[in-house]
């Protein structure tokens, strides 16, 4: 009966470890993701709408997933991506379309 208790007492001491782990995102790195100046503004991005969807990508996408560089994908391919994975936050139309402006660097 010790033992039953005992392992149980474990299992879920590891189960909580686990989820613990799983949910600490002090591990994103943002130093590799550029920060938006005014040599950055387009005709479609304001540096202001640049510096929102820095912000959105770091506090929404980076909970789930590794950050990637603006570079790690084609403008199409993130045309593709960041409608697909907002689906799966909060983000609103408007915060989606910020961040595709982000990671297209303006050129959505």
């Amino acid at each position: 009966m010790k033992t039953t208790k005992w392992n149980f007492a474990w299992a879920i001491s590891f189960g909580l470890l686990v989820v613990i782990q799983a949910c600490n995102q002090d591990t994103v790195n943002t130093s590799s993701l550029y920060v938006p100046t005014n040599d950055d503004v387009t005709s479609t991005a304001t540096l202001d709408e640049l510096q929102q969807g820095r912000d959105l990508y770091i506090n929404y996408c980076g909970d789930c997933h590794k950050l990637y560089t603006p570079e790690s994908y084609s403008v199409a391919q993130w045309q593709n991506i960041v409608p697909d994975m907002a689906r799966k936050t909060n983000l609103t139309s408007a915060e989606t379309e910020l961040v595709l402006k982000y990671v297209t660097k303006g050129n959505s």
